[in-house]
Parts: structure tokens; sequence; C-alpha cells
């Protein structure tokens, strides 16, 4: 008898547990819902960056380097990483002659885990707790077949778009947590969200960049560390020499993006903590409608929005080379900062 109560005492709590999820899951769709239809016509005020050290990936031309420009613009400290270390000085030497900001930068290969590591720990010595972390750098193949493209560029495409985010992750994340403070951004592709021909290891990549940060928001979430914000960015080509050659078969649907306004638009995104921006807006109605698309539909629809001969212009992008240099000397106050090399 006393088994019995205490079988239907559990059982009435189990049910009122399941009420209540279920009123707080109608509740924080109709809140949700709303919040999400009044920012359409009222954007939340953008937060101040001044003074937080911004860390940009793959920053020494394209993409990267406007996002750390854009940055530079609202106070933030930058630093700078590339594997191209000529390029890299250069893009240093005129954000600050262009910027009042400090600027520091740092030949690092982000594919390899012991240099991300190595490098990341003079970037907090010399600089301090990086506070964003804008993951942006990666690269492509793109001319080949998945059976004809050879296993190294397979392999340094998946550790430069996919391990890459792991391991400057796992460097900078923690202080992160123990302040309870910062933002961790993930400059992914519409390859992550749609799957295109002749782009088997990209996409695969981008696919696995986008599930990782989704994932350690989650994670974030759950260890109640609301002050790290995530931002995931799904642009469609933007006009770098990454995917130069690449031309767009509904330019007025889906353009190619000018990456100066790209990265005006990721920046605002930061500031306005958005946790997902695709650019430009009509890849939104593509994944509305993704969802509930047949499967033999969906190829058609690729087809007819040019992802299937996405690549046919493609000129590809040789792979940079990895130099050294050693440590430039200390400045004086009024002087450029020092451009450090691994």
């Amino acid at each position: 008898m006393h088994n019995r109560v205490i079988q239907c005492l559990e059982g009435f709590l189990l049910n009122l547990c399941c009420l209540k999820d279920f009123f707080e899951l109608i509740f924080g769709a109709i809140f949700y819902f709303f919040e999400s239809f009044v920012r359409l016509f009222v954007k939340p005020l953008p937060k101040d960056v001044e003074g937080e050290i911004v860390l940009v990936t793959g920053a020494a031309q394209g993409i990267g380097k406007f996002i750390a420009k854009e940055f530079g613009r609202h106070g933030a400290t930058l630093v700078l990483w590339d594997v191209n270390w000529e390029v890299l000085d250069q893009t240093a030497r005129e954000l600050r002659r262009i910027l009042d900001v400090r600027v520091y930068a740092y030949a690092c290969d982000c594919s390899r885990r012991t240099e991300v590591y190595k490098v990341a720990e003079q970037v907090k010595r010399e600089v301090g707790d990086v506070s964003i972390l804008v993951n942006n750098a990666g690269v492509v193949t793109g001319k080949y077949t998945f059976s004809e493209a050879p296993d190294n560029l397979v392999d340094r495409t998946l550790r430069v778009n996919v391990a890459a985010h792991f391991w400057t992750y796992k460097a900078f994340l923690p202080p992160m947590i123990s302040r309870n403070h910062g933002h961790l951004v993930c400059i992914a592709c519409h390859g992550g969200l749609f799957a295109m021909n002749g782009l088997s290891d990209y996409c695969a990549s981008k696919f696995a960049a986008v599930g990782f940060a989704e994932s350690i928001a989650l994670e974030l979430l759950v260890l109640k560390k609301e002050g790290i914000k995530t931002t995931i960015v799904c642009p469609y080509l933007i006009n770098t020499t990454m995917f130069g050659g690449c031309q767009t078969k509904w330019p007025s649907f889906l353009p190619i993006i000018d990456k100066k306004d790209a990265a005006k638009k990721i920046v605002d995104a930061v500031l306005r903590e958005r946790m997902y921006v695709l650019i430009p807006s009509s890849l939104y109605f593509l994944v509305a409608i993704k969802s509930f698309m047949p499967a033999k539909l969906g190829i058609i629809f690729v087809n007819f929005f040019g992802g299937l001969d996405l690549m046919d212009r493609f000129r590809g992008v040789p792979a940079p080379i990895v130099t050294y240099k050693k440590r430039q000397r200390e400045t004086s106050i009024n002087e450029d900062p020092p451009i450090y090399y691994n």
C-alpha cells in the first residue's frame, strides 16, 4: 500500500513537470515570436566594444581585414592572426595608420593545434584576455570532384575550417567563462546550410562549424554563462579571391556580396548580439522552405538557384606558404606596436 502511494505521487509530480514544460513551451513560443516580430521594426541598441580585445583569424586580407577594421572603428583593440605574415604586416600597418586603436599582429597557422596554443599564450601575455573571438579563417578546394580531390587538400580544408575553431575556443573560452563575459563569432557560409555541387569537403566543414558553434552556445546556456554571446554568420558568395570566378545565377535574389558591406553587417550583428546572420536576407526564405521540401524537389531548387554549376568557373586559390620571421624589436610608446611572428 505504501509503495502504491509513492508511485501515484511520483506519477502526479511527473505529470506536473510535463505540464509545466508544456506551458513554458507555449508561452515561450508566443513571447519569442512576438519579440522577433518587434525586432523587425525596433532594433536593439548596439553594445559598446571600446577597449574590448577582438581577435580575428584570417585577418590579413578579404573579409577578415574589413571585420577587424569595423571593430577598430568602434574602439576595440585588434589582434590579427593570419598564416601569411607579409600581407598581415601590411594590413596591421594600414590599420594603425587609419585607426586610433592598438593593433597587434601574429603569424599563426590556425590548423595547427600546438601553434594556436603557443600564439594564444603570447596574446594573453602581451595584449590580455580576448573578449571577442572571430573565427574567420577559411580555405576552399573546389576544383575537383570528391574522388579526385587530393587527400592533403581535403585534410587542409577540414583542419582550417573546422578543427581551428576547436583550438581557438579551447585557448580563449576559459577566461571568458571565468568572467562570464565574451562573444564568439563563427564565420561560416551558405554552404553550411545547403549542400553545393563540387564543394563536398567545404560544405562538410561549414556544416560542422555551424553545428559546433550552436552546441557550444547551448553548453554555455546550461552553464548559466549568459554573458557570453554567440553569433553565427552564413553569407552567400563574397567578392574576395576565395571564390574567384564564381558567378551567381540570380544576382537580384542571391547577389555576390561586397566584402565591405558584409563586414559592416557582421559587426553590426555582433554589436546587437544576434545569434544567426544570413547574408543576403533571401537566404532566410530558402532555409524556411528547405525543411518542408521533398528531397527531389530540393534538388530542382538547388539547380534553379545555381547550386549545381556554382563552381564551374572557379579559378582556385593557391595554398598559402607558411613562413617564419624573428620577433621584431620592442617599440616605444610613440612608435607602432611590434608585430610578432611565430
